[in-house]
């Protein structure tokens, strides 16, 4: 299960990180332990010493100035709401305990979480509060003389700000006077304008049918949008200063996207304007902060980090600068965004990835719906339906499935090779290696909201029809069959695979489960599955359950079936989901007799099952050892 994706300012910069460079325990939970670092002695601060030390608990922090935070908390007694996270905001001083810090906004039990965050840019300086009423719900308020002011927009659209700028991303189509923006699109206006009543409002992106926002980063003077077109990445780079054609600003497409990869953009740090600098050794006056000009000191603001990554393309890591491309001859319009950029670092490679091509291919799903899915497979591959596939998606919360690297599915999947098998057509015994396919299913992000809405409360079933038709063209096309078939989800994933176990059993010959969600009868009570309510529906609303209960894998075990084999697996520490679930489903499967259910719970790794490389070495390899196992290990 996915935590929110917040759009709010990052936190102020210092010599010290704020207390929120903090990481999991260490039994990987979601409760965190914020400590304040010295980047330049490169040493925690000792507590004793006056150092931030936050006890462990759901929450989050943003520096407010060099003595105080932001908080909101679990912690020492401050309230936290139905879904486990923080209500309150609290303003806590150097030497202060959140106990006795100034309260500063709180929200409603039944409400998922509060946030507060400062953003320190020079001459933007804002504090903002967010009451997130639901997983797609939420206010914004920004702080104005000691009040919080609501930024009046509807709860389902999403707000993020840059200096003078606010960008807005509705969740569903916006009518804004006689306008009505398509759900999906990125919008601008000026902040204080906005905040005085006016409502003129610039269109910087529109979805299409085959193209959604992912994600966006501002860098200095720029606008990085994060697209995909057909779940395949593209980036562009708007400028404000400049009128668009089809846009409000001028956009330049980014050339740094290989087809069927993921890559995104993000700014390396927008507050590095030309001539910034701590260094007052030398006193002109001016406090490190006179004027220069950009061609004497250009800085880091528009320069930005590209990752990019590919099922067969190591992660890599590039740093570009922007700037706005000379005119030539007598060009009157702007001649765009030119950029340089070099590669700075690739992780290693762990396969042979030369052995393997990447296509893209679109199953049709009950309702007519082309859903796309990548295979991954070795280029010599025999379309016999005698091939280990490994199916993986997970179709929920507006999350998207892209490219990924993976060194484990390289030497764990795609060259692990059956025993020698005897051919067909009197062809000579060869060995294969396994097909590895990620499927793009309803319920995700690929396509943006309306992807993702498509497939919410009483329509889930749509998600789970994508994918059951994905692994019936898999099967069509002769790339696998039902016996060498597998599927493999964790979180929301667990139950999309726990619904294919019960719901399409025919299709699957195994079944890789991980910290799942199964007894949707009880979700709501345990752990954060109050927060999921607006995702799946409320089982104690009679109405509502009676289309939950189609998609609960624990109400929907049935005597006399031919279930797959079943790898159910959890963390004793994971806070999200909890290990409730998976217990019950693995305990119940046995008590019926259903033969070769297996089930692992490790003590660590939270809802990530895994905390360290040492733990997610070993839980890859107990997965991945399951299906091979149950696909190919049957003279295949």
């Amino acid at each position: 299960m996915g935590l929110p994706r917040c759009q709010l300012p990052a936190p102020g910069r210092g010599r010290t990180a704020p207390a929120g460079a903090a990481g999991p325990l260490p039994d990987g939970g979601d409760a965190n332990r914020y400590r304040e670092f010295d980047v330049e002695s490169r040493r925690f601060v000792d507590p004793a010493a006056g150092g931030f030390d936050l006890p462990t608990a759901k929450g989050n922090a943003s520096w407010l100035d060099a003595d105080t935070l932001l908080v909101a908390s679990t912690a020492e007694g401050l309230p936290s709401t139905t879904s486990s996270y923080a209500r309150t905001g609290v303003k806590l001083r150097r030497g202060e305990s959140l106990a006795v810090a100034e309260r500063l906004f709180e929200i409603p039990e039944d409400h998922m979480m509060a946030l507060v965050a400062h953003d320190s840019t020079p001459g933007f300086e804002r504090t903002f509060a967010v009451d997130w009423i639901s997983f797609f719900e939420k206010t914004t308020s920004v702080l104005r003389d000691g009040q919080w002011v609501h930024l009046d927009v509807p709860v389902d659209v999403n707000l993020s700000s840059h200096r003078e700028w606010l960008l807005f991303r509705p969740q569903k189509d916006w009518s804004v006077g006689a306008t009505s923006y398509p759900a999906g699109s990125l919008l601008a206006a000026d902040f204080e304008s906005f905040l005085a009543g006016g409502r003129d409002l610039s269109v910087l992106f529109t979805p299409d049918e085959h193209t959604s926002l992912q994600s966006w980063s501002w860098t200095r003077d720029f606008l990085l949008l994060n697209l995909l077109r057909d779940v395949s990445s593209e980036i562009r780079v708007l400028d404000p200063q400049e009128p668009g054609t089809d846009t409000a600003w001028a956009s330049t497409v980014l050339d740094a996207c290989p087809p069927l990869h993921d890559v995104n953009a993000y700014a390396v740090d927008d507050e590095d304007n030309a001539g910034d600098s701590d260094d007052d050794s030398e006193d002109d006056g001016t406090d490190g902060a006179a004027p220069v000009s950009e061609t004497e000191a250009p800085g880091a603001g528009n320069d930005f980090w590209l990752v990019a990554t590919g099922f067969t393309t190591p992660t890599t890591l590039t740093r570009g600068t922007l700037k706005r491309a000379a005119l030539k001859g007598d060009a009157k319009d702007g001649a765009g965004v030119e950029s340089a950029h070099e590669v700075i670092r690739s992780s290693p490679s762990f396969f042979n990835e030369a052995d393997y091509e990447v296509q893209q291919h679109f199953a049709v799903s009950k309702d007519g719906t082309r859903v796309p899915y990548f295979q991954v497979a070795a280029r010599d591959l025999v379309l016999d339906g005698q091939n280990p596939t490994q199916l993986s998606g997970y179709g929920g919360f507006e999350i998207s499935r892209t490219p990924a690297y993976s060194g484990a599915i390289g030497r764990a999947w795609l060259e692990r090779r059956t025993e020698e098998s005897a051919g067909h057509d009197g062809d000579a015994p060869h060995t294969r290696g396994g097909v590895y396919v990620v499927a793009n299913i309803r319920g995700g992000g690929e396509y943006g909201p309306s992807w993702h809405r498509a497939a919410l409360q009483e329509k889930r079933h749509r998600a789970y029809e994508d994918f059951a038709a994905v692994a019936a063209d898999l099967i069509s096309r002769g790339v696998t069959s039902r016996e060498r078939l597998g599927c493999v989800g964790g979180s929301n994933g667990g139950l999309l695979v726990g619904n294919m176990l019960t719901r399409y059993p025919e299709l699957f010959g195994a079944v890789s489960c991980g910290v799942p969600l199964l007894d949707m009868r009880r979700y709501t009570k345990l752990s954060a599955g109050y927060s999921w309510i607006a995702e799946y529906g409320d089982p104690d609303v009679p109405e509502q359950w009676e289309f939950v209960k189609t998609f609960s894998p624990y109400h929907l075990l049935r005597d006399g079936v031919d279930y797959p084999e079943a790898f159910i697996w959890t963390a004793t520490s994971d806070d999200r989901v909890g290990p409730v679930q998976a217990r019950k489903m693995a305990a119940r499967m046995q008590a019926m007799g259903i033969p070769n259910v297996w089930f692992h719970e490790a003590l660590e790794g939270g809802h990530a099952g895994a905390s360290d490389n040492r733990q997610a070495a070993a839980l890859q390899s107990r997965s991945q050892h399951f299906l091979w196992r149950a696909l190919a290990g049957r003279g295949a």
